[in-house]
């Protein structure tokens, strides 16, 4: 019988560190810095994925470990199993100030954009805006249908539900949805903010679930899907072979330090952006940064080794740091809002504007060429989750981290036009 190792470990050795850290928080002296946050949630996210994985049905298909590890985490916090000072670290870890979260999210772009085929990645990025507009119309219709049962209107269901549900998140959607009506209505933005996270936070759920689902489906059903890392059918999709080049420690010190400045510069471009072109619309610096890789990788001018060396390190971090960060949105999980929200009625329409993401972009991302099964997941159920952490979630779930550039743009871009026609729907119907 083969041994169970984890990230090299046999089981006893693994107990004794996982004793040691949890004896550590519980007294009080795991340290509060990075190097206890990461000890912690790395033993967390490790026994969950364990257990998750070896669940019948759940395993298959609702996303096994990944998945429990998010919603498990999410039950330690509402049950205070967690002292309140180390849901604070993680927190901070995962996201402010720390930001862990970012440097997965920067590590997986880089990587898996500087690893595709320059003719591949230009074909299908053109193709991805119509599969994310397709989305859009998919959790609309569906959605009106669905609240028509429930005497809701069709444009109480488009404001309400479907402009929050798919704006590409909390900070890039509802906060700044709520904003909007604010400025366009005059009424408080925490009327609308209130209601629009409680929406977002079912839909959420939902699309992780459905993340699962999907790669269960595309395992059965492989003409519907590729190698989970491209959308489109290619001989060849990357550019180079690892094993052509001797990658050593300083290659890898660079692609990181690539990624980084990459970031810094989409920072830059998103601060220009904000202060003097379209302060209304505001677009996030993952987009800026997709954007200058994708023109760094067309262009050629990034040394072949150093692209290995970036794939190499987004492998890394989907192999290994991603229990780590799925943790990390579980911690921040509040199962209380989700559950003061849950009503037969929310519960329905939002599960109908999930289908109807996947089943319209799905539908586009055929016609233009692409994976059905892969543009649902990414222009689908990443405009059906909650941003940056979402994405995370719901790709963990499919087992599609190598599409992360494309789940950025459907929480980055693709929210921004949200914005744009929530702009518009407020000014005509408020």
């Amino acid at each position: 019988m083969k041994k169970i190792k984890l990230f090299g470990l046999d089981i006893p050795t693994f107990g004794l560190i996982a004793v040691v850290i949890i004896a550590a928080m519980y007294l009080g002296v795991l340290s509060k810095d990075l190097a206890g946050g990461l000890a912690i949630m790395f033993v967390i996210g490790t026994i969950f994925n364990e257990i998750g994985e070896r669940i019948p049905i759940w395993n298959k298909y609702v996303g096994g470990g990944l998945v429990l590890a998010f919603l498990g985490t999410a039950l330690l916090v509402q049950f205070n199993v967690i002292p309140k000072d180390y849901v604070k670290l993680i927190n901070s870890v995962n996201s402010k100030p720390m930001g862990m979260l970012n440097l997965f999210i920067i590590a997986l772009i880089t990587g898996s954009i500087l690893g595709l085929n320059r003719k591949l990645m230009i074909k299908s990025f053109a193709g991805y805006i119509p599969s994310i507009l397709g989305g859009l119309l998919g959790a609309a219709v569906l959605g009106i249908l669905v609240g028509l049962i429930f005497n809701i209107t069709p444009i109480d269901i488009v404001i309400k539900y479907v402009l929050p549900v798919m704006g590409g998140g909390n900070g890039a959607g509802a906060v700044p949805l709520s904003q909007i009506y604010e400025r366009v209505t005059g009424d408080a933005s925490a009327n609308y903010y209130s209601f629009a996270i409680s929406i977002l936070t079912i839909a959420n759920i939902f699309a992780i679930i459905a993340g699962g689902v999907l790669n269960s489906i595309g395992n059965k059903k492989t003409s519907l899907t590729g190698d989970k890392n491209s959308l489109i059918k290619s001989d060849k999709e990357i550019v180079v072979q690892e094993e052509k080049f001797k990658i050593g420690i300083k290659e890898y010190a660079g692609a990181v330090l690539l990624g980084l400045a990459f970031y810094q510069a989409g920072k830059i471009l998103s601060t220009l952006w904000d202060a003097y072109i379209l302060p209304s619309v505001p677009i996030h610096q993952f987009a800026f940064m997709i954007v200058l890789v994708a023109l760094a990788n067309v262009m050629g001018v990034i040394p072949d080794k150093l692209r290995v060396a970036a794939k190499d390190v987004q492998s890394f971090f989907t192999k290994n740091l991603v229990l780590v960060i799925m943790v990390g949105v579980g911690i921040s999980t509040n199962l209380n809002k989700l559950i003061s929200a849950i009503t037969l009625a929310n519960v329905v329409i939002a599960l109908a504007i999930v289908i109807g993401a996947i089943f319209g972009s799905a539908i586009v991302g055929k016609l233009v060429g692409f994976y059905p099964i892969d543009t649902a997941v990414t222009a689908g159920l990443c405009m059906a989750n909650r941003g940056g952490s979402g994405d995370i979630a719901v790709l963990g779930a499919a087992d599609r981290m190598g599409l992360i550039s494309y789940a950025q743009l459907s929480s980055r871009l693709g929210g921004g036009m949200v914005l744009v026609i929530a702009s518009i729907m407020f000014g005509l119907f408020f």
